[in-house]
Order: C-alpha cells, then sequence, then structure tokens
C-alpha cells in the first residue's frame, strides 16, 4: 500500500502537542473550561489521568471545532490556523 504524506498534516507528536497547548487555552477561562470538563464527562482527576491519551488529545480538538470561537482563538493562541486545529484531531494523526 503507497501512503502519501501531506506536508501541511502534522505528525501525531506534533498533532499531540497541538491538543495539549489548545488545553491551556480551554483552561484558561473558568468557563470555558467547566463546559469542556460537562461535556466530555471528565473531571479534573480524570483529565490528569487520560492527558497523555490520544482519546483525550481528539475530545480537546472536537470540544473546539464544535464551537467556531473557541477553534479561533486556540489557533490564534498557538499560531496556528484553524485548520491545522482540525487536522491535529483527525484520527490519523492522533493515534
Amino acid at each position: 500500500m503507497l501512503t502519501i504524506h501531506n506536508p501541511s498534516s502534522p505528525d501525531p507528536d506534533e498533532a499531540a502537542a497541538l491538543a495539549l497547548g489548545a488545553l491551556g487555552f480551554i483552561l484558561s477561562d473558568d468557563r470555558r473550561a467547566q463546559r469542556f470538563l460537562d461535556l466530555t464527562g471528565l473531571d479534573a482527576d480524570g483529565l490528569r489521568t487520560t492527558l497523555g491519551e490520544a482519546a483525550t488529545h481528539r475530545a480537546i480538538i472536537e470540544f473546539l471545532c464544535a464551537h467556531e470561537p473557541d477553534l479561533v482563538g486556540a489557533a490564534q493562541s498557538l499560531g496556528v490556523s484553524p485548520e491545522a486545529l482540525r487536522r491535529a484531531g483527525q484520527p490519523d494523526f492522533l493515534e
């Protein structure tokens, strides 16, 4: 099988780093942080426990993608495009 790598797509380590950076953005606002916890069903301990897991990284990106102002804000905070964050949440990159 031939795999074509898109150089504009993050590798798994970059995708995980973007997700963790995005989590910092989420947690920088109490209301947004609480909304994230409420929607994901995580609590602070659960978040700490699963912080290194791809499923948590995907949940972070999906949370941002579900609310465009947060996606744009996180992207600006991280110095990347909103599309780069969207791509980082794709299962191919977060495994």
